[in-house]
């Protein structure tokens, strides 16, 4: 890190320390075969809920810690140095969780909450369609009330936890005008009859991090797990998008830092035409110019971060955080991978794989196109 950052307390330091030195006894040594493997074992999940890893926004009533964001912010940062990207974290955490605990009635929170603590239940959200990506307003999974029951049909893809986890948000229409008013989410427990999994999904990076394909065939939902209103689905992920976007900017410039870290100490002891590669000028160039934008993007962030924590962020700054590490990310691990040279391009080496996992970053959550938009309509 270059100038200290005054956004976390001693506290979060503290349970920092704690974090680091989980994963590098439960997860580092494993991690290449849980991407092997194309998913991380539930036995891990438990583990990180034992130690206070998940959920820790959620109170004391439910189970949880009741403490703030920022403690779910040190998880994600502590991954991305420590390099474990296989437990989505940030879904189950940051999203799933706080989406429970936000719009959930008494019911539903004491139901699922203290088992996400725990570890028990993981949770995935169930939004992106084969033919919608980014258009939300496009949704084209129903759900028709049936008495006591909502009726489920459609499908979904490109699911993070989708192969492993037990409790999913599902965005369905209930009304079928194509009105963003006409979306509502629901509570859908895996093993509902008519409620299947496709394949566990095959992706360019964040091996261990298990996407699937999810389908629902005249799934009966039970009226009592709506979330929120009816209609009011669409509602609430605009509201829960900002804090989503942030999430994604934690890891992005975690992962920047981390790049970068890596490349400072790997050109400081490569030699190449008689000296080390630290000593040529276009290197020190090269890394002046990404330490630079990389002090600038912690900067953003940990403002971003103020404001939500007194309540008072908005969807362009979430955007703007969102749009500027993201695209940074893939530009840092991009140049610093040039100084690795052909070993950059082998698996075995970490810049490697942090190339490929970058890319999705500037994807979901909304692409950077649609972060432009959201940026662009505040002007």
């Amino acid at each position: 890190m270059f100038l200290e950052r005054k956004i976390y307390d001693q506290d979060h330091e503290i349970f920092r320390d704690a974090v680091r030195r989980f994963l590098e006894v439960e997860a580092v040594p494993f991690h290449r075969q849980w991407e092997a493997n194309g998913e991380t074992p539930r036995t891990f999940w438990r583990k990180a809920g034992e130690q206070g890893l998940l959920c820790s926004q959620v109170p004391e009533a439910y189970g949880g810690a009741g403490a703030d964001y920022r403690y779910l912010c040190v998880v994600n940062e502590v991954a991305q140095y420590s390099g474990i990207t296989g437990p989505c974290f940030a879904i189950h955490s940051d999203i799933v969780a706080d989406y429970v605990l936000q719009f959930g009635t008494e019911n539903q929170k004491r139901s699922w909450l203290p088992r996400m603590v725990s570890g028990e239940v993981i949770g995935a959200i169930a939004m992106t369609e084969p033919g919608t990506g980014s258009d939300l307003h496009s949704i084209a999974t129903t759900a028709r009330r049936d008495g006591d029951h909502y009726v489920l049909n459609g499908a979904k893809v490109f699911i993070t936890n989708g192969w492993i986890a037990d409790l999913f948000i599902v965005a369905a229409r209930t009304v079928g005008d194509g009105a963003a008013e006409g979306i509502s989410l629901f509570l859908v427990e895996f093993g509902a009859a008519g409620f299947t999994k496709g394949r566990k999904l095959e992706k360019m990076g964040m091996k261990a991090q298990d996407t699937a394909e999810l389908f629902f065939s005249d799934v009966r939902i039970p009226a009592a797990n709506l979330l929120g209103g009816e209609g009011q689905g669409f509602d609430i992920m605009q509201k829960s998008l900002p804090q989503e976007r942030v999430s994604i900017g934690v890891i992005a410039m975690s992962a920047s830092q981390r790049a970068f870290d890596m490349t400072v100490d790997y050109v400081k002891e490569r030699r190449a035409f008689g000296k080390r590669i630290f000593d040529f000028q276009n290197t020190k160039f090269v890394l002046a110019d990404l330490k630079t934008r990389i002090q600038a993007g912690w900067t953003l962030l940990d403002q971003c971060l103020v404001a939500l924590e007194n309540g008072t962020l908005t969807s362009e700054q979430a955007a703007m955080v969102k749009l500027y590490a993201s695209e940074l990310q893939g530009e840092v691990v991009d140049s610093c991978l040039q100084f690795f040279g052909g070993y950059g391009y082998m698996d075995e080496y970490p810049i490697s794989r942090m190339y490929t996992e970058a890319r999705v970053q500037r994807i979901y959550g909304g692409t950077s196109e649609i972060m432009k938009q959201v940026i662009g309509r505040s002007i």
